[in-house]
């Protein structure tokens, strides 16, 4: 790759250009201090550097290792991680714009992890996309002062989403015509930038892939809870001052607590309803119709999304003990339905019934020697990525050559398609994949 400069309304920076795509990585969109609300970046006069990846905030390692593989091993890491980079075809002009959130239970992962690169995505699609980073766990969703600001992972990505609509262009995208996309956690956010104060004009278009949209409600008390247990693991630690170890030991006391919560406890970090910028559980219905008319959703799961979750549980190895892994598929599909599928296709009824346009998708594909089926995460390597960033993932198999590269192609040009043309591009309300 061939590094050069490239002029952007915030400020000059040396990319990447390797004669087909352009690529800045590590851009600062925002900074903050601990448990504090984000603030945009200043604009700078210097070049910045972004062709390195940039940090990713502070975690424990995933609880879906044993599905993905490592996700960011390796990688620096900083509480100044609200950073985002931007992959865009060569000499691009007005292309549609696709902002991605990643996954991780908010509590783990990156968008600069090479598992999310778009390469691939941009180059068949003919479209700019962005990979978001923002604070995670305790550091982004569950500030120890109760009166402290809320929500701060979600007003990064608001800030985010600012940046793309001010400096896109620089990049030949066209801020007017702007897709955000995620998945799980990363897909709950997508229906949260919908929901939240401030998102009005800065996209148009919206794809949620397994989004866990039947544990949103209910959390207070939970929330509460979790709370009170980072307290008592702080002790006498100031949180402005605790060390990260500190907190992040923290953070796993407030997931011990969680799980006296039943399902929820699986997903105990969430932007909570209510706080700013979110509005009140019972305001949600009427802030969905508002927006169904003015952005068009793609939404959908895979068949086994719950399948890794039941695996985890700790009756899982005496399920497995019965008939091998399909209990496990069995229950999981059972927990699939509840927590990803009928949410999931109540939301885009939901959405028509209001005037919106919805298509729903769901992946039934995995590798044949796949030990959990079409579950979630699978979608991924068929969007992101290549195959050796894939190749250490257990949810392919151990078969040569696991992701199918047609099928690939296929779910790329279809998820450009929508970010060119909306619902339209489908002809129809429902895909498989």
């Amino acid at each position: 790759m061939a590094p050069r400069r490239l002029d952007t309304p915030s400020g000059p920076l040396l990319v990447d250009d390797d004669g087909v795509l352009i690529h800045a990585r590590g851009i600062p969109y925002a900074s903050a201090a601990r448990f504090e609300a984000p603030v945009p970046a200043p604009a700078h006069a210097e070049v910045l550097d972004a062709t390195a990846r940039g940090p990713v905030c502070p975690q424990l390692p995933s609880r879906l290792e044993f599905v993905t593989g490592p996700v960011v091993a390796g990688m620096s890491v900083s509480e100044q991680c609200q950073v985002l980079s931007v992959t865009a075809p060569l000499h691009a002009e007005r292309l549609p714009v696709m902002v991605w959130f990643h996954g991780g239970a908010y509590v783990s992962g990156s968008g600069e992890a090479p598992k999310y690169d778009p390469d691939a995505l941009v180059a068949a699609g003919r479209v700019v996309v962005v990979n978001v980073s923002y604070r995670l766990g305790i550091f982004g969703y569950l500030n120890p002062d109760p009166d402290g600001e809320a929500n701060l992972g979600l007003r990064d990505q608001i800030l985010a989403l600012q940046w793309v609509n001010e400096s896109i262009a620089a990049f030949g995208g066209n801020p007017s015509c702007t897709t955000i996309f995620g998945q799980s956690a990363g897909g709950d956010s997508v229906l949260s930038l919908i929901l939240a104060a401030g998102t009005a004009g800065l996209f148009n278009r919206a794809i949620l892939h397994s989004a866990p949209l039947g544990l949103r409600a209910g959390r207070d008390e939970m929330t509460a809870a979790m709370r009170q247990s980072v307290i008592a693991a702080l002790a006498d630690a100031p949180p402005a001052e605790a060390s990260i170890d500190q907190l992040l030991n923290a953070q796993t006391a407030a997931v011990q607590t969680a799980q006296r919560f039943g399902a929820l406890g699986g997903f105990p970090f969430a932007p909570i309803a209510g706080l700013t910028p979110l509005p009140a559980a019972g305001d949600e219905s009427s802030r969905l119709a508002e927006a169904a008319a003015a952005i068009e959703v793609l939404i959908g799961y895979t068949r086994d999304d719950a399948a890794p979750f039941v695996a985890m549980h700790p009756r899982a190895r005496w399920l497995r003990g019965r008939i091998g892994t399909r209990p496990i598929l069995l229950v999981g599909r059972v927990m699939t339905k509840r927590i990803f599928a009928r949410p999931a296709l109540d939301l885009a009824r939901f959405w028509t019934r209001h005037g919106g346009q919805a298509v729903t998708f769901r992946v039934d594909w995995s590798p044949p020697d796949a030990p959990l089926g079409a579950c979630h995460c699978i979608d991924l390597p068929l969007l992101f990525g290549s195959s050796q960033s894939w190749e250490d993932a257990p949810m392919l198999g151990r078969g040569p050559g696991p992701i199918d590269q047609e099928l690939a192609a296929t779910t790329r040009t279809r998820w450009a398609a929508f970010a060119h043309h909306g619902a339209g591009a489908f002809g129809g309300s429902s895909l498989r994949i």
